[in-house]
């Protein structure tokens, strides 16, 4: 991809209007993060929510700066701390900054590549919604030591006749991963990191939380408000992916989507569908604003 590709034609927010959107995005950020710092602080946790901070690792700072996004200058904005932050520079306007992409290009290059190939070829398939959550049914498989404290709904025997009773279908390396060695062999695909641009499909659940780890990665390439929207996506996509485990999640506000039975295969299926249609649109807006499209 060259630099042309990378680096849409700039145009100047007023200083008003970029310290408004950064205000306004500071408080959004703020509120959603709010449950998990005030957990934080108590020592409280959070199997559910705990995820996006953990497995993700990135903190809520980096949700609260804003930033945005490519082939944007801000006018007067040269004497404000952000002038010190990386991957600024200045802008065709005088006492203006903008992203340097072509500094990001230099040093990020491949990263960069990697990202929008996952993005686009993600987004180019079909998805799959056959997998009804499985995978982290196969990550307890018989097995008596688990990845969450937390008790199972059914019970480890029945937990286990719910796996022998299906055919697992993950498509994703990061699930498959943790897969328990009984149950690596029952999976009909053998995700690896090198196939995961060839495996990826929207309707994974993990696929579509991932959409917010490529936009964290773009960094200063995607505006602020584009990064959280694809965090409160990974936000509801969690919430579906431990209804739907055989976990006991209820305590956290998790009420079980029982995967198990008809009823509870199709809601799981229905909301699949609305997620990946989500990430798709997420994708897209994110190659448009940030890799240019």
């Amino acid at each position: 991809m060259d630099s042309s590709v990378l680096a849409p034609a700039a145009r100047v927010l007023a200083a008003e209007e970029w310290r408004a959107r950064e205000a306004a995005h500071a408080e959004r950020a703020d509120t959603l993060t709010a449950g998990h710092r005030a957990r934080r602080a108590r020592g409280e946790p959070h199997p559910i929510e705990d995820f996006l901070f953990t497995y993700y690792s990135y903190s809520p700072a980096v949700l609260r700066r804003w930033h945005p996004g490519a082939g944007v200058e801000l006018a007067d904005a040269a004497g404000t701390p952000r002038a010190e932050w990386r991957w600024y520079a200045a802008g065709a306007t005088s006492g203006s900054l903008t992203v340097d992409v072509e500094a990001m290009r230099r040093e990020k290059g491949a990263m960069l590549d990697l990202v929008e190939r996952m993005l686009r070829l993600t987004a180019a398939r079909p998805g799959q919604f056959g997998c009804f959550g499985l995978h982290e049914w196969a990550m307890v498989y018989r097995q008596r030591e688990h990845r969450h404290p937390v008790p199972l709904r059914l019970g480890q025997e029945a937990t286990d006749d719910v796996v022998e009773a299906h055919e697992l279908r993950c498509t994703h390396i990061d699930a498959f991963r943790f897969f328990t060695p009984d149950a690596v062999p029952r999976n009909r695909f053998a995700p690896t990191r090198e196939s995961q641009p060839e495996l990826e499909q929207p309707g994974c659940l993990h696929a579509g939380m991932d959409v917010y780890k490529w936009a964290v990665k773009l960094g200063p390439l995607v505006p602020g408000e584009l990064l959280l929207d694809a965090f409160e996506l990974a936000r509801d996509i969690r919430y579906l992916d431990m209804q739907a485990s055989p976990y006991d999640m209820a305590p956290w506000g998790g009420e079980p989507v029982r995967i198990e039975t008809p009823e509870g295969k199709a809601e799981y299926v229905r909301r699949q569908r609305g997620f990946a249609e989500r990430g798709t649109a997420l994708r897209a807006r994110i190659l448009e604003a940030s890799l240019g499209g």
